[in-house]
Parts: structure tokens; C-alpha cells; sequence
């Protein structure tokens, strides 16, 4: 059985979200978008409980289709608060509209994926942590974003929820030296 980092449980969707994805550099704008959201959402719960949801969100967002989720009226988004499926959270829901306007108005002028790469250089930043509790929740890379996502419109992208966002899209590789995955991605 392979070693992994310590926060990653026995749950097969935990399992499989540590192996194949967290950490992976990733740079499509979409799937960005995608994950924005979905670290957004875990404000206040635990990321299981959005890996839990995420194809539920997937279906109601239409794949995140940022033009869909930012049309949505306001009786659309009251129907979503009746979804179990989802987090049913008033602020959350109406922020990931939020978010989708923001995320359009930046596309006009930039593309939002590299824009967000900015923040580390247009490149992985490979740490060499070697236990759980020296990863940090937030860095000055993910305050900066933070301040600059807010400025464009975003919510529920404080600097810890930019952090664990920049952690999960390989912006920055915090796998222990002991993951079986950190040689891989370092």
C-alpha cells in the first residue's frame, strides 16, 4: 500500500483525489474555475464533504459553465438551496454566482487560468515538507491572490481557502517527502 500525506484518509474518494489530482499542476482555465469554487465551498467543512458533492455541483452548474452560473436568477438559486446534493449554504450559493461574474468580466481582458498563475511565477513551487503540520494554511503568494480575486469581485477567496486552492491545482506541491506521489511531482 502506497505511503501517503497523512491528511488523506482511508476513503476511496479521498484516495483517489490525493493520487490523481491534488497537487498536479494544472492549468486549464475552466478547471480552474471549477476548483475555485469548489475550495470556496469547503469554507468552514471539510474537503470531503465537497469531493462528496462535487459531481452533484458539476450536474447543477453544468460542468461549472461560468455564463450559465452567472445568469442565474435568483429564484434559480433558491431552488439550488433545496438541493441536498449541494451545500445549501445562502452566502455560498449566491457567491458562486458572484464568483461566475467575476470570473466572465476578468475573461474579457485576460485569461483567468494564467492570470492566476501569476501568483507563483507561471510555475509550480515545489516545497520539501517533510511532516503534516509543517505545511502551512496560507503563504504571501496566497495573501496576494487573495487581496487580488477580491478586487476583481470574487468571495470566499480568503488567503486560506487561496492556499488550500493553489495546493490542489500543483501551484504549489505540499505532498510530504514521504507521499509516493511527491518524487512524481517534484
Amino acid at each position: 500500500m502506497p505511503v501517503r500525506c497523512r491528511w488523506c484518509s482511508s476513503d476511496p474518494i479521498y484516495q483517489h483525489y490525493h493520487d490523481t489530482e491534488w497537487g498536479v499542476p494544472e492549468y486549464n482555465s475552466q478547471q480552474l474555475f471549477e476548483k475555485l469554487l469548489l475550495d470556496g465551498f469547503q469554507a468552514g467543512l471539510s474537503w470531503i464533504t465537497v469531493l462528496k458533492k462535487r459531481e452533484r455541483y458539476r450536474e447543477v452548474y453544468r460542468g461549472f459553465d461560468p455564463q450559465f452560473m452567472a445568469e442565474q436568477s435568483d429564484e434559480q438559486l433558491l431552488e439550488l438551496m433545496a438541493d441536498s446534493g449541494i451545500i445549501r449554504n445562502r452566502l455560498k450559493v449566491h457567491g458562486a454566482r458572484q464568483n461566475a461574474r467575476a470570473w466572465l468580466q476578468m475573461a474579457q481582458h485576460q485569461d483567468p487560468g494564467q492570470w492566476l498563475w501569476q501568483f507563483v511565477d507561471g510555475r509550480p513551487k515545489i516545497n520539501r515538507f517533510e511532516h503534516l503540520s509543517q505545511i502551512p494554511t496560507q503563504s504571501a503568494e496566497a495573501v496576494a491572490m487573495s487581496k487580488a480575486l477580491k478586487k476583481a469581485g470574487f468571495t470566499f477567496v480568503g488567503p486560506t481557502i487561496c492556499y488550500a486552492f493553489m495546493q490542489a491545482t500543483g501551484m504549489v506541491m505540499d505532498h510530504t517527502t514521504d507521499c509516493f506521489r511527491y518524487p512524481e511531482l517534484s
